[in-house]
């Protein structure tokens, strides 16, 4: 059965590309599209899609209707993951996002919707009780917490650095192990020491994987918070 989605956008050119691009994988099926944020809620109830993709911004305030829709499928259908798709690269945006959970979520930049591989993953992600968060995003989460004083991600190796992450994009052990040129069994060692610097040893995996990510999100909506 291939992942059902509802697409909520109100670009019509945006919305017919998002549309031809994951028609191209047979896995994904687009059931119904919207235009605003009324017509996306009466397109969950009506379809039960798996996944809902949806733009930050849609009529009718146009300021954060993707992220009001995540909110209310939330507590409605807990079942259906949600990508939603940002112009924004601030932090605090992904972390309204995930205020509620980061499970059945992902958080991409725009532009991402022109590499149809990006886009499937996050789709996929969150269809399987996954996460994603872009990884510019990340980037700049990264660096923010290594900023932050008597942050223990300062106790951390440049390697270290870039296998968590890794982890905050939401990638397997065995696609960090590829991406970083490691063997799977270094990436372990790596992600072991990472979550004892972090006090996330007792954890469990999944567990330690997420809070890791909102640490580097909690940390850098303060940052921002203070340069605003």
């Amino acid at each position: 059965m291939p992942i059902r989605i509802v697409l909520g956008e109100d670009s019509l050119l945006v919305r017919e590309g998002i549309c031809r691009l994951l028609d191209l994988d047979d896995e994904i099926a687009v059931v119904a599209c919207a235009g605003d944020f009324d017509g996306l809620r009466e397109a969950c109830a009506r379809e039960a899609p798996d996944v809902v993709v949806t733009d930050i911004r849609m009529p009718p305030t146009h300021t954060d209707e993707g992220i009001r829709a995540a909110a209310a499928l939330r507590d409605s259908h807990p079942e259906v993951g949600v990508v939603v798709l940002s112009q924004y690269a601030d932090p605090i945006y992904a972390l309204a996002l995930f205020e509620h959970g980061s499970n059945r979520r992902a958080y991409l930049l725009k532009q991402r919707v022109h590499n149809r591989a990006e886009l499937t993953a996050a789709i996929r992600a969150v269809a399987t009780d996954g996460s994603m968060v872009d990884s510019q995003i990340v980037d700049g989460l990264v660096k923010a917490r290594a900023r932050a004083e008597h942050s223990p991600l300062n106790d951390l190796t440049a390697r270290e650095r870039e296998v968590l992450t890794e982890i905050a994009k939401g990638k397997s052990n065995t696609a960090i192990a590829e991406t970083l040129y490691l063997t799977k069994r270094a990436v372990e060692k790596h992600i072991n020491a990472i979550f004892l610097k972090l006090r996330l040893a007792d954890a469990e995996d999944v567990s330690k994987r997420v809070k890791a990510t909102l640490m580097l999100l909690s940390e850098a909506e303060t940052s921002a918070l203070e340069t605003h």
